[in-house]
Parts: structure tokens; C-alpha cells; sequence
């Protein structure tokens, strides 16, 4: 085949994506019945991606009302969720979040019979598990937290027990919490949360209020857009030693099991974040926060009366980029589609220490 041949399959492939690029909604509603509206292209995009990056709101809605994933990621590990905040449109955001929550319910009861038959084939235990956070600064050891947490399995439940129940001061209040999961009933009364001091509990609801998803629209619209994965390419095994001078394998009790321990090298945090759509104001307001924050200082945070709701952008300028220059750029190299992207990227390395029993359920 010619390179004109090729690149003309390459486009036919992706028939929704090229009916947002042109913006044609009449098409896209004959053609999304028959195709599949989580396909990705070259560049990880799917229909939904590029309809929110080029502000088709009308495609956007389309695709969600034919269940377009809004948790799929790019190429570039970011999802139409990231895009729509970097554009701005408030709407479209609400949307989106509306329709992840929808969709995040829906995979849970579709994984739900296997987890509840993954927990009952799982012979029943009870483990603690200690954590702790350190570091060098000695006012910032001071606040970090730490906890033992105390997990009982039975059947297909579960019951986890916690100490820390706020910070404050820049201390950690301690009480004793504890979440309990019940397998056997229907989601809405599955998860509670007991305050063992106050003889209290509370079932987690599974939907919030209108006024609960607009709060998180004006969170994720003042925020960075943050994506993080932890890199386990390098990751490498190897069994721990004990002994000054005759070294040995590491092996100890933990609980009443006999474990042998392990260290994972190369685990590599990645993140990476977005700040394109935030004004000077929002970074020193951002910034004021965390400051009250590390202080423990709290007070003053929430407003009172009727919340302000943030006002969608100004959209940026409308892209020039052609379907034929999109669908042809290199893997890797996409053009801009819509707000010019303001990013930083950071990564740190981790080591840990794994025990492992073949004795444990």
C-alpha cells in the first residue's frame, strides 16, 4: 500500500473521533451505535478525550449518554476528567463527575460477586498492621502520623481498627474508630463506621447530594490536576540478610506465622501535575492553605452561608489542528488540542520490606 493509503486506513478506524474533530454531532449519533466508544487512538485518545479538549460539549454529552469511559487514560496518563478541568467548562466538569461516580458504582457490582467469593474461599484471620511516617525534620516528625491497625476477617466481612480520628493543633486526635464491611447485604447498607467511645455509627452513603458533587467541582477547578503511578518496571526481589558477620536469610514471627522477608528495590513514584487553568490568585490561595495546614491551624478554611461556586474559563483559542495532522503526528507528540498545557513532573524512589508466610491464609 501507498503512505496515502495507509494513512486514509489509519483514519476510517476511528470514524467517532474524526466526527468530534469536524464537530459533526448528526453523524456521531448514527455512527456511535455501531462502534465502540472506548476505543483509543494512536495517541490513547478516546472520542470523549478530544471532545472535551476541543470543547464539543454537545459530542461530550452524546458520548456520555452511550457510556464513555471517564476514567480511561491517554498516552500521556491523563484521563477526560484532566482534560475538562484544564478547559475549564464547568458543566462539562460537572458532568463528568457525575457520570465517573455512576460508572464507578456500576464496576463495583459487576466485581462484587467475585470479591465475595474470593473473601469466602479465603480461610478467616486476624492481623495487626503498624505504620508510621518519618522524617529527618524534627518539626515535621512531629506531626506525622502513625497507627495500628487492627483487621479481623470472618466469612466475607471485614473490621478494621483505627485510632486517629482528626488532626487539630498540630496533633493527632485519637478515639477509636472502626469500619466494618459486611459482605452479605446490598451495597447501600454494606459499610459502616462505629465511634466505639460514643456508642454511635453511620452507614456510608453511595450517592452524594447535588451540593456535595458542586463542592467537588469547585475543588477540582481550583486545584492541580494531579496523575500518579508507581512504577514497578525495575522492580527488583531480593531476600533480606540479618547477621554481622555470618549473614544469613532473614526469618522471623510475625504474629503466630513464620515469614520470610524480602526487599523490593526500584519502585519508582511518579507524579505529575497540571496548573494551566489556575490564576495567580488561586497558587497564593492554594499555597496559604497548606501553610495553614502543616500548622494544624484549621480555623478559618470553611466559608459561611452560601458557598461561591467557581465561573467556568475564558475556553481557550479554538484549535487550528486538523484531523489529518492530529491522526498523522508522531506517538508521543500530539499536537495541543486545547489549553497550553503548564506541567511539572517529579518522581522518588522507595524501598520496602515485604514478610511473606506460606502458612498464611
Amino acid at each position: 500500500k501507498t503512505a496515502n493509503s495507509k494513512m486514509a486506513d489509519e483514519e476510517d478506524s476511528y470514524p467517532l473521533h474524526e466526527c468530534v474533530f469536524s464537530g459533526d454531532v448528526r453523524k456521531l449519533s448514527a455512527l456511535i451505535r455501531i462502534n465502540d466508544v472506548s476505543k483509543r487512538d494512536k495517541h490513547g485518545n478516546t472520542a470523549l478525550h478530544l471532545a472535551v479538549m476541543l470543547g464539543r460539549k454537545e459530542c461530550v454529552h452524546l458520548l456520555l449518554a452511550h457510556g464513555a469511559p471517564v476514567k480511561v487514560k491517554n498516552n500521556a496518563g491523563w484521563s477526560p476528567l484532566a482534560e475538562a478541568i484544564s478547559y475549564g467548562d464547568r458543566q462539562t466538569i460537572s458532568s463528568l463527575v457525575r457520570k465517573l461516580k455512576q460508572q464507578a458504582r456500576e464496576q463495583m457490582e459487576e466485581r462484587r460477586p467475585n470479591l465475595v467469593a474470593a473473601l469466602h474461599q479465603m480461610g478467616d484471620f486476624y492481623m495487626e498492621l503498624k505504620w508510621d511516617f518519618q522524617s529527618w525534620v524534627p518539626l515535621v516528625s512531629r506531626i506525622l502520623p502513625s497507627d495500628i491497625c487492627r483487621i479481623h476477617k470472618r466469612g466475607c466481612s471485614i473490621r478494621l481498627d483505627t485510632t486517629l480520628v482528626d488532626f487539630n493543633d498540630m496533633r493527632w486526635e485519637r478515639g477509636d474508630i472502626t469500619f466494618l464491611l459486611n459482605g452479605e447485604v446490598k451495597p447501600s447498607q454494606s459499610l459502616a463506621v462505629m465511634d466505639n467511645k460514643a456508642c454511635l455509627f453511620q452507614r456510608v452513603r453511595y450517592e452524594e447530594t447535588e451540593m456535595e458533587i458542586e463542592d467537588e467541582v469547585d475543588i477540582l477547578m481550583s486545584s492541580d490536576i494531579l496523575a500518579a503511578q508507581m512504577s514497578t518496571k525495575s522492580i527488583t526481589f531480593t531476600r533480606a540478610q540479618t547477621g554481622w558477620i555470618f549473614r544469613e536469610d532473614r526469618k522471623e514471627l510475625v504474629g503466630t506465622f513464620q515469614s520470610e522477608f524480602y526487599i523490593i528495590n526500584g519502585m519508582l513514584l511518579e507524579s505529575r501535575k497540571r496548573r494551566e487553568h489556575l490564576s495567580e490568585e488561586d497558587l497564593q490561595k492554594n499555597k496559604a492553605i497548606m501553610e495553614s495546614l502543616t500548622k494544624g491551624n484549621t480555623h478559618g478554611l470553611d466559608t459561611n452561608g452560601e458557598p461561591v461556586r467557581r465561573l467556568s474559563l475564558t475556553p481557550p483559542p479554538e484549535s487550528h489542528v486538523t484531523w489529518d495532522e492530529y491522526i498523522s503526528a508522531p506517538v508521543g507528540d500530539p499536537p495541543t488540542l486545547g489549553r497550553e498545557m503548564v506541567h511539572k513532573e517529579t518522581s522518588k524512589a522507595f524501598k520496602a520490606t515485604v514478610a511473606m508466610s506460606p502458612d498464611f491464609p
